[in-house]
């Protein structure tokens, strides 16, 4: 059994902490569980059994010596994609939580995250703009921009967006007659909200265009070093084929550190290019 809607939610993570310690760790206790989520050992070693039992049936051994259980020589990621970016991931979590939390039991502690300064989002904002998606209903409230400073803004949102700078709505803005992006920390005011409306996440044509970016290696660079590009990027035959959505194209660009003005910089400051520049330069900066 692997089919995750037929699990709870907590139960779910439990298993996935199982296999992302044990994987990436190599060794699995019940401490990582009940230090994590607050457990009895019991409980814990009882969802050990379970994984193994429903989830994942040889995954792991139990090594008398080390006092936990290690992933077999036959080892498959059930519910995790097996990629070290899950635990990396969890690494920076814990220390995110350990000012409130015990934090978990976790073998490499020492990490150093690079944080951006937060931006500050009212919450009432989020609460107006959630619920104003959810009922698919038009929300007034004020915006302030680097043109045009504070303005009432009537915006019919759809979706939340993380980038790696900020978050930001994707929503129908009335005023341009079209959707746009707009960021989080730059809502002003008590947001109103108002009655439904048609401009719903199926209308926003941009937003459910899939477009593939393809990058590869800078050909300046010696053959020595365009295949450790490929390696650390996980390229096939020295290509990287990236989807995303037609308004995230720009973002996307961004986190792997790439400026469409510049591709003719020293191809060791960028060191990867956009092989298909010119299909996706008209979704480029179209907010």
């Amino acid at each position: 059994m692997n089919d995750r809607s037929a699990l709870r939610w907590d139960l779910l993570m439990r298993y996935r902490l199982i296999e992302i310690v044990a994987q990436w760790e190599g060794r699995l206790t019940t401490n990582h569980l009940t230090n994590s989520f607050g457990i009895g050992r019991q409980q814990a070693s009882k969802d050990i059994q379970s994984y193994l039992t429903k989830i994942a049936p040889g995954n792991l051994v139990y090594d008398k010596s080390l006092k936990g259980y290690t992933p077999s020589a036959k080892f498959v990621p059930k519910l995790t994609g097996g990629n070290a970016d899950e635990y990396l991931h969890i690494l920076s979590r814990n220390k995110d939580v350990v000012h409130t939390f015990t934090g978990l039991d976790l073998a490499f502690a020492r990490t150093e995250i690079l944080q951006l300064p937060i931006r500050p989002v009212d919450p009432k904002v989020i609460r107006s703009l959630v619920q104003a998606a959810r009922e698919h209903r038009r929300v007034e409230l004020g915006y302030i921009s680097m043109t045009s400073g504070v303005e009432e803004r009537i915006l019919v949102p759809h979706t939340l967006v993380c980038t790696p700078q900020r978050w930001h709505v994707r929503a129908y803005c009335e005023k341009h007659r079209e959707f746009r992006d707009f960021v989080l920390s730059r809502f002003r005011g008590n947001p109103e909200i108002l009655d439904e409306s048609v401009h719903d996440v199926e209308k926003d044509i941009d937003w459910n265009t899939e477009v593939t970016i393809v990058l590869a290696p800078d050909s300046r660079l010696s053959e020595v070093q365009q295949d450790i590009l490929a390696h650390d990027f996980g390229m096939i035959d020295r290509k990287l084929h990236v989807k995303t959505r037609a308004p995230l194209v720009t973002y996307m660009l961004k986190a792997f550190n790439l400026d469409i003005d510049k591709l003719d910089a020293d191809p060791l400051a960028q060191q990867i290019i956009i092989l298909n520049r010119a299909e996706i330069t008209r979704y480029l900066f179209k907010k």
